[in-house]
């Protein structure tokens, strides 16, 4: 029985991908590198799946016994999915909280039914969630935002090397990203294409949103956030005229980020400012005591306090960004980081260069100051609370592709990217 399902569930989804591919390609200028980038990234998520992590392993193996659950007793799985404990098999996991490892476990005890556990079919599932969502973002700016270099988007979402690797496989960041690039396709769809906002598209946007909350709730925070602030400014522009001014859109971008912050923080204790410095700052003392013998970032007195926050946050940000530099460490992992550190403090350069002539890019005010806030926060959030520097390049892929948009869409960038025009 277990098999018979499984290779229905394949078919369809073999069925619904071929028919989304041809759909894609007759639509799309991007037609001819749909495929590789298609590719490339069930490439990287096969290679994942050849060594897979500690933490890869951890999903499989209660993820099976989930699944195993599901079939003998889908009351009993149908409670777990919906508590905070799995008991069963001799086994027994208690998490508390927003568990985004424990979420992540009862998602792949779903893809289970159609990958019988196996590894290997589980990173594709997750790897072409993660892409989809990616070119559902790249699609959007091609419909939507003409005037933007479309191969900034495509090289941010679909090609660049550390977004592909860690949003390929078993991994929280395939989630984490499929779904912010999704949730942020269709708002783009809704405020600079015209799309009628339909129930689906609400449910869709519901839907990704809670995933994206689920896997990361405070890197969600961020999104969300950002998004709805460029929900307001929409409609304040279309109720009042004057709304279009660069000042009055950074206020209200400013008055709605602070605002949701503070309506949060009463909503979730842990988002209150003693609660969250004091969470940063026991996640950096933990993390830094594992990782003396490795590349890490260190504060000279960090204290969980707003101000101590305040005060390391410039160099969180810079620390994010910037490291590992180029022979920091002899592991493949960190040559490469270091490579594309420098790739991006080249873009960096460039762009400040565009910026004092006044040709920044082609993209909408207020989209480019809420990307830029997100990068900045986030950046700032990744640095304070993650020391070491491998596990900081695996977190910040998720901020990278929105980074490198910025980086890439402006005018003198965007002579040397290749044209794509549609046939």
């Amino acid at each position: 029985m277990k098999i018979v399902v499984a290779i229905g569930l394949n078919i369809l989804l073999v069925v619904a991908l071929a028919y989304w591919l041809r759909r894609q390609a007759r639509v799309s200028a991007l037609r001819k590198v749909l495929l590789p980038a298609l590719g490339l990234r069930l490439l990287a998520g096969t290679a994942a799946c050849l060594a897979l992590t500690g933490d890869a392993d951890y999903f499989q193996f209660w993820g099976r016994l989930l699944n195993a659950q599901l079939w003998d007793n889908p009351g009993a799985w149908l409670h777990t999915l919906l508590g905070e404990e799995f008991h069963g098999y001799g086994e027994k996991l208690i998490f508390h909280g927003f568990s985004n490892t424990f979420f992540i476990i009862k998602i792949l005890s779903v893809l289970n039914l159609g990958s019988l556990g196996n590894p290997f079919v589980n990173g594709a599932y997750l790897s072409l969630f993660s892409f989809v969502g990616s070119w559902q973002l790249v699609r959007a700016v091609e419909k939507y935002l003409p005037q933007v270099p479309l191969a900034a988007a495509a090289i941010a979402w679909l090609a660049w090397p550390s977004v592909v690797y860690w949003s390929a496989g078993i991994t929280k960041e395939s989630l984490l990203i499929g779904s912010g690039a999704w949730l942020t396709a269709l708002v783009v769809g809704w405020l600079y294409g015209g799309q009628p906002i339909r129930l689906a598209g609400i449910v869709g946007a519901l839907l990704l949103a809670w995933l994206h909350f689920k896997m990361r709730f405070f890197f969600a925070g961020l999104l969300l956030g950002g998004l709805s602030s460029l929900i307001v400014v929409h409609l304040l522009q279309q109720l009042f005229g004057r709304a279009r001014h660069w000042l009055v859109q950074l206020a209200v971008i400013v008055v709605v980020l602070v605002g949701g912050m503070r309506v949060a923080a009463e909503i979730f204790p842990v988002l209150r400012v003693n609660k969250f410095t004091n969470q940063l700052s026991n996640n950096y003392y933990q993390l830094l005591r594992a990782s003396q013998t490795r590349p890490h970032i260190e504060y000279a007195d960090l204290k969980p306090t707003l101000e101590s926050m305040l005060s390391y946050a410039p160099k969180a940000i810079i620390s994010t960004i910037t490291r590992p530099w180029l022979g920091e460490d002899k592991q493949l992992l960190y040559i490469v980081a270091g490579l594309e550190n420098l790739a991006l403090l080249l873009l960096i350069s460039v762009t400040l260069v565009a910026l004092a002539r006044r040709v920044p890019g082609y993209l909408p005010f207020a989209l480019v100051v809420v990307l830029v806030l997100y990068c900045l926060a986030l950046a700032a959030l990744l640095g304070l609370s993650t020391p070491n520097l491998g596990t900081l390049n695996r977190y910040r892929a998720v901020l990278l592709p929105y980074l490198v948009f910025l980086l890439l869409q402006n005018e003198y960038v965007a002579r040397w990217l290749p044209r794509f025009r549609a046939e």
